[in-house]
């Protein structure tokens, strides 16, 4: 959702004087009940990601929905809940929430089970449950403690924007009546967010300095009551017609252009309201890329590839099928968009902080940097702390993978060449988040996985192993550190943080691994349910660096999509960071890449939801709109990630559909015709 700023500003009272009680230890932000409401929370997003990472690929951090359900959860507490209590809350479930796609849950643990034998040399690796405990015990902690030293860096030093924790933290400020937080973000010629477009993206922010005293605006009390009312209503009407589709696979599967092209081109409608909320949270520039993309992939060249012979499988076939062709040309705009806009980043990282560093021709001034760390030091986390958590999370996590895969799976000292490749990313990854609120994981295991490719070759296993384990440190530092901006602004401990985010995991890799195995044991996964598309990307990607074959024709085609969106991505990046307002209009390669691994019926729900958004704000105004909205999507998304759990339960315990009528195309999902 683009500029949030505008929506929190119905909800400012009168700004009147709070002690600021904050500022004296950080004994009293690190609370029982906090963590056990951020534990709870998170439980939820843990399964709706998962949920949703299995069938789309796309998950989100929920940052600013955990603190917004935390803060109404904590009214029926004796004592209301503080701010600070609220960042730990938040933080603790953001943790717990996004291990589905930190530990590999939604693609390198389905691409492992794709492997074939006598195509890759290897059998299916189909882990157990205690050995996927151990994979997410090994991945699970790197990020945590990578955090802190890149919290003095991004946010301490360079005041890097970080719009969704900057939003995150206004909204709190809001909720809990303080001062309006002073965000003092370095604006470098200008600054724009670029919508979020990957597994932790969701929301796009517009850090305009006009938008800030504009915060400052008179609005009207929060009300309560009707937040309630908003949120119930919306979670109870996504659970009931996710029920309905359990019972009735038709419901999510509408052939509404037709039983032809349903069953033999796979365009079909999913009137899922918690694709819709997903919709309303992306916000319409998003999903308009996503849907353009779809068109592209879907309309133009999936028919191409069939009537032209370079696909004669079945459409939804990934190996001989036009789904799979077009998925090479997915992952070249993804590799080619999140490189280039990599490229401003590597820039200011070498040119800026090292060459000049190098031959001393920066200004040199290091006691203005000691004194803008705000924090006192029982409040930080100790270095000794973070080199011994580092330490002991790159041996244990290599020793973890060498006894879950084996020595044949991928050598020790490959998994800890990846540890090292994972921090060094995760710099890479953490400033590109800063700035543009969008961290280029996708790009970034694939640059991964093409560098274990030349140290390891012809192992599939070992490349993606490697790159998951690199990928991973990069996602989970950049989701931290969007927390610790939000703690950073309403003067959190940033210690409390610390001890939420350590929680958070470790409650998060038993939540995870067991949900997983449920799915796993009712579900096909890959499956017509549950495609995992990204799985695919992984297990591609692999065997093309291996390999090198490409399905006939698709390499002329990944070359023309690359180069157009290289143009495209660094046009984007130039506009965004000259704060140029038409940046967000401009396709996000990202968001067109996700539109062509989907099926239609994934986008163009979000569709709808991103309209509803933009008519919404441009008809009530970003000034009056508050957050109703807002909660109405959080409600679509929770309620349906909530109620699949009983789903899931239903189709452990053998019940099966209802009825199966309307499903003649083929397409549902839960339907034996499919």
């Amino acid at each position: 959702m683009i500029s949030l700023s505008g929506c929190v500003r119905r909800l400012r009272r009168s700004t009147r004087h709070v002690a600021d009680n904050t500022a004296e230890g950080g004994q009293g932000d690190f609370t029982a009940r906090a963590v056990l409401l951020g534990l709870l929370i998170g439980c939820l997003l843990c399964f709706t990601n998962l949920y949703f990472g299995l069938q789309t690929g796309w998950i989100s951090m929920m940052s600013l929905q955990s603190a917004l359900i935390g803060y109404l959860l904590s009214r029926f507490l004796p004592k209301p809940m503080s701010a600070q209590e609220n960042v730990v809350l938040q933080t603790t479930a953001v943790a717990t929430g996004t291990m589905p796609l930190a530990a590999g849950f939604v693609g390198i643990l389905p691409a492992l089970g794709l492997l074939d034998e006598e195509r890759d040399g290897t059998p299916p690796v189909h882990l157990s449950w205690i050995a996927a405990v151990g994979w997410s015990c090994a991945v699970a902690f790197f990020g945590v403690f990578l955090s802190p030293p890149l919290r003095k860096q991004v946010i301490i030093e360079e005041q890097l924007a970080f719009p969704s924790g900057t939003a995150t933290g206004q909204l709190i400020s809001v909720l809990h009546q303080l001062p309006p937080p002073e965000t003092n973000v370095r604006r470098r010629r200008g600054y724009n967010a670029l919508a979020s477009s990957e597994e932790d993206e969701s929301i796009a922010y517009a850090a305009e300095a006009q938008e800030t005293d504009a915060l400052q605006a008179p609005e009207t009390e929060v009300a309560e009551q009707e937040g309630w009312s908003a949120l119930s209503w919306s979670f109870a009407a996504s659970g009931v017609m996710t029920l309905a589709a359990y019972f009735f696979p038709v419901v999510f599967s509408i052939p509404l252009f037709g039983t032809y092209l349903a069953s033999e081109w796979l365009w079909t409608f999913t009137p899922s309201l918690s694709y819709i909320g997903q919709g309303i949270i992306m916000g319409f520039p998003t999903t308009l890329s996503m849907n353009l993309g779809m068109l592209v992939g879907w309309g133009v060249l999936s028919p191409l590839a069939k009537y032209s012979g370079w696909a004669p499988g079945p459409v939804g076939d990934m190996t001989t099928g036009s789904r799979g062709w077009i998925l090479w040309v997915s992952l070249a705009i993804m590799c080619s968009d999140s490189v280039v806009s990599l490229v401003p980043v590597m820039y200011e990282i070498f040119y800026e902080k090292l060459w000049k560093a190098a031959f001393g021709l920066g200004d040199g001034d290091s006691s203005s940097k000691e004194s803008k760390e705000v924090e006192t030091e029982d409040r930080l986390v100790p270095m000794k702390w973070v080199i011994w958590g580092l330490c002991g999370s790159i041996v244990s996590g290599t020793i973890l993978v060498w006894l879950v895969f084996g020595h044949d799976g991928i050598k020790p000292w490959a998994t800890f060449i990846g540890f090292i490749m994972g921090g060094l990313l995760s710099v890479l990854g953490v400033r590109a988040l800063g700035e543009t609120d969008l961290n280029p994981v996708s790009g970034l295991g694939k640059i991964s996985q093409l560098f274990f490719a030349w140290i390891q070759p012809g192992n599939i296993v070992a490349n993606i192993i490697a790159g998951g384990v690199a990928e991973a440190g990069a996602q989970q530092a950049g989701d931290l550190m969007q927390d610790l901006k939000t703690g950073h602004l309403v003067r959190a401990s940033p210690r409390a943080q610390f001890y939420g985010q350590l929680i958070g995991s470790c409650l998060s890799i038993v939540v995870t691994t067991t949900a997983y195995s449920l799915y796993q044991n009712a579900y096909e996964i890959p499956g017509p349910s549950f495609p995992a598309p990204t799985a695919y990307v992984w297990l591609g990607l692999a065997r093309l660096l291996r390999d090198g074959e490409l399905p006939e024709k698709s390499g002329e085609f990944m070359l023309l999509f690359a180069v157009l969106f290289s143009v495209i991505a660094a046009f984007k990046t130039h506009a965004a960071r000259s704060g140029s307002r038409y940046a967000k209009w401009i396709p996000s390669g990202v968001a067109f890449a996700i539109g062509f691994l989907n099926t239609p019926s994934f986008s163009l729900a979000r569709l709808i939801g991103g309209i509803v958004e933009h008519v919404y704000y441009t008809r009530v105004g970003r000034e009056n709109g508050g957050i109703r909205l807002i909660i109405i999507a959080s409600g679509f998304v929770l309620g349906e990630g909530v109620v699949s759990v009983i789903s899931l339960v239903l189709r452990t315990m053998g019940v099966g559909v209802a009825s199966c009528w309307g499903c003649g195309h083929g397409m549902c999902g839960g339907c034996p015709a499919s």
